[in-house]
């Protein structure tokens, strides 16, 4: 029987950091020593603090289907998070609990872009948002930064990209994966021009928000002005190493909440309920109680900068959060390395993954074609020895 499949998944790419690592997964088990690099996935195991309420909710007998848009528990602890962190204010109408921040970014997309609808992305920007935007009709809006701008976009830079089809503007910050922070000023001086367009609504995924070096953590959604505006994406993967239980929570002007609500009871319903009691946990805890975890980043950053620092032709900004670091490798374009042509930078993650067994992920994936994503949430002797073999194989 001939199979056709949909020109909707036909013209879907496959996400670039998952198939990096699936493609590790594959050299690995011909025996290849490989050093994975490509996905942003803490190596430190959850709290036990958060894995003992777990376990007692097991013990609770947890097993039933659960509210579409999360239990009602998890919502006043995220609501408590909100405006302890973030000063905030929600109620329970605006937040919605989905199966990872992905899928709120996914929910956020089907029910407030109509085809045609523009997006406006800072470029880099994380690698699924732009095959989100186009899987719900819209037309993702590339807005290039530079290592020399801190990959931040500018005011100027914002109102010269909007058109009167711009719906949406969805950034990170921190962002993955540049690392890059946009400062309260700085967010300010993109909101005054968006208050010349009132019917844009602004997507500030947070996720990486306690994974941060400088402290000052801002919200769009902070000013007046633009809360009715913004919808707030957070999530416990990185900063909790929780990346399987897949946990995710919006912030949202309640219409927007309602229709994430609506869409996801008819896509997968209510999320994992033994994940989201332990989640209740890790949000009502102090943030000091996972400041072990960024301090070891931090001293992996400084690491690894200090390392690639020594490779001729790596050109990295300080990121100021997450744990990556995205150098521009573009001196290597138009160079023959062990009789492979560099043109681009997936010929050069390639060429890293062929020649010195490290995977790295192409920054094409982020919208940016000079740079390379690389993870530094991996061991201190696993950063060393990956640093060292891309050094070896580009000498």
């Amino acid at each position: 029987m001939s199979t056709k499949l949909s020109d909707r998944i036909n013209a879907l790419k496959a996400s670039a950091t998952l198939a990096m690592a699936a493609k590790a997964r594959e050299l690995r088990a011909e025996g290849k020593d490989i050093i994975g690099l490509s996905l942003g996935e803490p190596d430190f195991n959850t709290p036990d603090f958060i894995k003992d309420a777990a376990i007692q909710a097991v013990n609770d007998n947890y097993n039933s289907y659960t509210p579409v848009d999360g239990y009602v528990e998890l919502k006043d602890a995220i609501i408590t998070k909100f405006k302890r962190d973030n000063n905030l204010a929600y109620d329970r109408s605006q937040i919605v609990v989905s199966t990872g921040a992905k899928q709120s970014l996914y929910n956020v997309a089907q029910v407030y872009i109509n085809p045609g609808d523009e997006v406006i992305l800072p470029c880099p920007y994380w690698v699924s948002y732009s095959d989100i935007i186009k899987l719900s009709g819209g037309e993702p809006v590339e807005v290039k930064t530079s290592i020399d701008t801190d990959f931040k976009m500018t005011a100027k830079e914002l109102e010269a990209a909007i058109t009167p089809k711009t719906k949406m503007l969805w950034y990170s910050s921190p962002c993955n994966p540049s690392g890059s922070i946009y400062s309260k000023e700085e967010l300010r001086a993109l909101a005054d021009v968006l208050q010349k367009y009132p019917d844009i609504i602004v997507v500030s995924d947070e996720i990486y928000e306690h994974i941060n070096y400088v402290g000052g953590h801002a919200s769009m959604a902070q000013f007046e002005d633009m809360y009715d505006r913004t919808v707030t994406v957070n999530g416990v993967a990185k900063a909790f190493a929780m990346t399987g239980w897949r946990i995710g929570y919006i912030g949202a002007p309640t219409a927007i909440a309602r229709a994430c609500n609506k869409i996801q009871g008819q896509v997968t319903s209510g999320a994992n309920c033994i994940a989201q009691r332990a989640v209740i946990s890790a949000l009502e805890a102090p943030v000091s109680k996972i400041q072990y975890m960024v301090d070891e980043f931090k001293e992996r950053r400084q690491l690894i900068l200090k390392l690639l620092s020594e490779i001729p032709g790596f050109a990295c900004n300080e990121p100021e959060g997450a744990f990556y670091v995205f150098p521009d490798i573009s001196h290597y374009f138009g160079k023959t390395l062990q009789g492979q042509t560099i043109d681009n930078a997936t010929d050069f993650s390639m060429f890293l993954l062929e020649k010195a067994n490290v995977a790295t992920v192409t920054g094409i994936a982020f919208g940016n074609s000079n740079c390379i994503r690389i993870s530094y949430a991996a061991s201190t002797e696993q950063i060393i020895e990956a640093v060292k073999r891309i050094k070896e194989a580009l000498s």
